[in-house]
């Protein structure tokens, strides 16, 4: 026999959080692998880790 499944989620995303990335903006949503580091986690993917500085020396540009 299965297990009991936790009736809040039953498959929903909509019920797991989400945060912004710290980058592009895009919502993030909860992963299983980030459940130990989810307060740790600030972007969507490796291409936004590698580019955080970039938007803040594009932004400082520009105000010139």
């Amino acid at each position: 026999m299965a297990p009991p499944r936790n009736r809040e989620f039953a498959g929903n995303k909509s019920y797991l959080p989400s945060k912004p990335c710290a980058v592009c903006g895009r919502t993030m949503t909860w992963r299983r692998a980030w459940a130990k580091t989810w307060d740790a986690v600030r972007y969507c993917s490796e291409r936004c880790r590698r580019n955080r500085g970039a938007v803040g020396a594009a932004g400082a540009a520009r105000d010139d």
